[in-house]
């Protein structure tokens, strides 16, 4: 198959790169700016541009079975300080990008929305897809909108698509200096010599991918072919929790180095557990996570010391 990644040069679309080419399809990047820690790889087109110029994505849709919509321009701890924002970028983008997508009879799009967010506080642990969704911040009412879209052009004019609710991804190549992706950002400060920061008292849950696991996932999406009456909304996650303070214990027994953490108080856009059921997947998708939680953060490690991160 022929997959276009919208997004493709950042952390999950370099590792979904990988696994496509590791099972022999074709594969095309379209982003902004080239990768930030590995060089381009010669077995993948590199497009630019801006998902905003709805020229650029309607050239690079063109000839493409699979679509995999990984752009987006805002995150969860900030998306509600520019909630017209986060619309006219994501979700105005997004539905360009269906339009490009029905016109040139895309096969399949495959969006990356937030199993985070889109359910806000739980009602219970673990989190099935049929749970009410309450999101209470802007960028899990925007994840949703296109959700609600994507089965709307489904209706509307049979474009197929499956949704991944994927949980707190990590691993290689997650920029340690972002401003999400707790396991990438605290092993970042650890490799400087920096503290860990923590927004509360470390008791926050969530559920952490390995990223490997979580590309392997998204490939599966793309090949599954459902019926009339099968899911298209999928959890992807470990479907186990982690509090933060597990996860520092954690690195503490992978790091060489000493780890020293700082607490401050909680953030409002922080519910205080989320955990993912994934039996949905493991049964339409022949798809479960392989790598547990320490031999991740190792992985992780080992490749955080051998990159510059000046």
């Amino acid at each position: 198959m022929k997959a276009l990644i919208i997004g493709g040069n950042g952390f999950i679309g370099t590792n979904l790169a990988d696994a496509l080419i590791a099972e022999g399809h074709k594969v095309t990047s379209f982003d902004r700016y080239p990768g930030r820690y590995r060089k381009p790889d010669p077995k993948v087109t590199y497009l630019y541009g801006d998902f905003a110029n709805h020229g650029e994505v309607d050239e690079a849709v063109k000839g493409m079975d699979w679509i995999f919509h990984l752009a987006y321009t805002t995150l969860p701890a900030t998306s509600n300080e520019d909630p017209q924002f986060d619309v006219r970028s994501n979700v105005i983008d997004s539905l360009q990008l269906l339009q490009s997508c029905c016109q040139h009879r895309i096969k399949k799009v495959v969006f990356i929305s937030s199993g985070g967010t889109v359910y806000g506080v739980p009602q219970s642990l673990p989190i099935a897809e049929q749970h009410p969704t309450e999101p209470i911040c802007s960028y899990g009412i925007t994840k949703l909108a296109i959700e609600k879209y994507l089965h709307l052009y489904y209706r509307l004019y049979n474009l197929d698509y499956i949704v991944a609710r994927l949980s707190n991804p990590y691993g290689e190549l997650q920029n340690p200096g972002a401003k999400q992706g707790a396991v990438a950002v605290f092993l970042g400060n650890v490799r400087q010599g920096k503290p860990i920061n923590i927004w509360g008292d470390g008791e926050v849950v969530r559920d952490y991918l390995y990223i490997q696991d979580a590309a392997r996932a998204l490939l599966r999406a793309a090949e599954y072919c459902p019926s009339e009456d099968e899911p298209r909304v999928f959890n992807i996650g470990k479907g186990q929790g982690f509090s933060l303070n597990e996860i520092v214990n954690c690195i503490r027994s992978v790091a060489d180095q000493p780890v020293d953490v700082k607490y401050h108080p909680s953030r409002s856009a922080d519910v205080s557990a989320n955990v993912l059921d994934i039996s949905r997947a493991k049964q339409y998708l022949s798809w479960q996570p392989e790598v547990g939680l320490e031999e991740g953060i190792k992985k992780t490690w080992e490749w955080l010391k051998q990159i510059n991160l000046n």
